[in-house]
């Protein structure tokens, strides 16, 4: 059955990335919610929708809805997601899903209250290359992780004026509070140190401790333009190796032997390195940055099925990581 949606939150990151993907699925955009006139007429007139309104309590009272959707910021995601939830509807939302893990907390037990779900945007997870990295790794053929280095340069711009981070934080550094465990297992332990020359400058690592006995770095910061390749993850484990090149590129290395003085010498299959990458030549509608396929569990989720979707249950715990990473660069 058509699954019909009230979303709210017109914005570029809406209108670009996340409602092209959604509308691919079985749902039907039956309202849409902005404060912005210009911007709400533009995404009506994109998606085909006449219901607009720039009040949230308008669009949660649109009748038939079976769930609600949004992209906003925080602050908003806190308050419109308790008033969603509140009324009965389950609610899909892009992270961070408040601007606090006690937000995120208050959101959690609102959901569990209203025995609906509340679905995150942690789309790392699903971009190809690092859900090809957990599939490898879950597959049993890849020996238990033990290590795991990389580095997430987001550079959302230097700041002028009050230097502030929170939103490199919010919006860029939360998703790896999430990756690492989905790569690797819970995390016990974090520590950080940072460099900063200048202020809206800065670049910090961060160590983790897992669960399973592994251990992690991820260096983050701002000192890079965007324009550039801007992440890398590497999986290790005992004579093996997968790197993901910006989520699109990856590389499973095993155990070959020495080909030189091997004159039979072939590529095979159960040692030699794979590699694979998308095939940007050819006409296809993919999504290597995981937002349809992410959506491809949130849409069931939202109408009650048990999928791996992210849940308000793993926001609760990236926000609090994040607070501890922050606490630990006092930034």
């Amino acid at each position: 059955m058509t699954m019909k949606i009230g979303w709210i939150g017109c914005g570029i990151h809406a209108t670009q990335m996340l409602l092209p993907q959604l509308v691919r699925h079985d749902v039907q955009l039956v309202g849409l919610c902005d404060i912005d006139g210009a911007r709400l007429k533009g995404a009506g007139r994109q998606f085909g929708v006449t219901n607009l309104v720039t009040d949230v309590e308008d669009l949660l009272r649109t009748p038939g809805l079976d769930a609600i959707g949004m992209a906003v910021g925080p602050d908003q995601h806190l308050a419109f997601g308790k008033a969603a939830l509140e009324r009965g509807l389950p609610v899909f939302m892009e992270k961070p899903p408040s601007g606090s893990a006690a937000g995120a907390r208050e959101l959690l037990a609102a959901s569990e209250k209203a025995k609906k779900p509340l679905l995150l945007g942690f789309m790392k997870r699903y971009s190809i290359g690092n859900r090809m990295a957990a599939n490898i790794v879950r597959s049993g053929r890849f020996g238990e992780v033990m290590g795991l280095t990389g580095y997430y340069m987001t550079a959302p711009g230097y700041f002028a004026g009050n230097v502030d981070y929170t939103g490199f934080f919010l919006h860029h550094c939360v998703h790896y509070m999430d990756l690492v465990s989905f790569l690797v297992s819970p995390v016990r332990t974090i520590s950080a140190r940072k460099v900063e020359k200048t202020p809206g400058r800065v670049l910090f690592h961060v160590g983790f401790e897992f669960e399973c006995g592994a251990i992690g770095n991820i260096a983050m910061g701002t000192i890079q333009s965007r324009g550039t390749p801007v992440e890398r993850i590497e999986l290790m484990s005992d004579h093996q190796r997968i790197e993901v090149d910006d989520v699109i590129e990856i590389k499973w290395h095993r155990n070959p032997p020495f080909k030189i003085d091997d004159l039979a010498a072939t590529l095979k299959d159960d040692s030699d390195t794979l590699t694979w990458k998308p095939n940007f030549t050819a006409a296809a509608n993919e999504d290597p940055k995981g937002y349809h396929s992410l959506l491809a569990d949130v849409v069931p989720a939202l109408a009650g099925a048990s999928t791996p979707a992210p849940s308000i249950a793993d926001g609760v715990i990236a926000m609090e990581r994040l607070e501890t990473l922050r606490t630990e660069l006092d930034l």
